[in-house]
């Protein structure tokens, strides 16, 4: 492996500390910056902010095939949040037959769709409907999938699991990351409301797209 420090405009972002028993970094929920975003939750139409929604990435320690698999999981990331499915799918979520989330910070779905588009981090919280994030590629044998720090944006991923998830994973596992650089958390042990929270609904819901717009 070689060590390549990159910068792209077009990455995605993955966020906050998991490892694989769902561990998590206790991230803290924050205002949001929401402005007014062109949203029409009565039709199929997505607003503008879905369409140009983009991704900052810089990546440390990637090899070109590892720098190509992270592309694609932004390349992928932007297509389902531009997608009429992706909107739906966030603003129609249940738990317990009521449209909502859990963990959703007091924000209802459309509320959290349109943080989301905002793209307003904890750390950056001017918005720019973009994801912008760190990447460092580390190798340890550990069930620790990446973690990282409130007081960064950096986020250091293991090539344990990294060299084996699909880019849909990839994808999903960033936005879940980036979910909790949003504010939004999920208890720490697993339970029955944990996988109905924003982290992981919003995550295995990218996941679950990117797949079936490769189809």
């Amino acid at each position: 492996m070689f060590h390549l420090l990159l910068l792209v405009s077009l990455s995605f972002t993955v966020l906050s500390c998991q490892n694989s028993e769902g561990e998590d970094c206790d991230p803290s929920n924050e205002t949001c910056l929401f402005g007014a975003i062109g949203l029409e939750t009565d039709d199929g139409e997505v607003p503008n902010e879905a369409l140009t929604f983009d991704t900052n990435l810089s990546l440390l320690n990637f090899s070109t095939t590892q720098q190509d698999k992270i592309l694609e999981a932004a390349e992928l990331i932007k297509l389902v949040v531009a997608s009429a499915e992706f909107k739906e799918a966030v603003l129609n979520h249940t738990y317990l037959g009521k449209k909502t989330f859990v963990d959703n910070g007091g924000l209802s779905n459309t509320q959290i769709y349109q943080r989301f588009l905002k793209g307003a981090e904890k750390l950056t919280p001017q918005p720019n409907n973009a994801m912008d994030v760190e990447l460092q590629l580390y190798t340890e044998a550990s069930n620790t999938v990446g973690y990282t720090f409130p007081n960064t944006k950096r986020i250091w991923m293991n090539t344990k699991y990294f060299n084996s998830f699909t880019a849909e994973q990839v994808a999903g596992n960033l936005t879940h990351e980036w979910m909790h650089k949003l504010g939004f958390g999920h208890s720490s042990t697993a339970n029955d409301a944990r996988p109905y929270s924003v982290p992981y609904a919003i995550g295995y819901l990218i996941n679950k797209l990117a797949k079936t717009h490769l189809n």
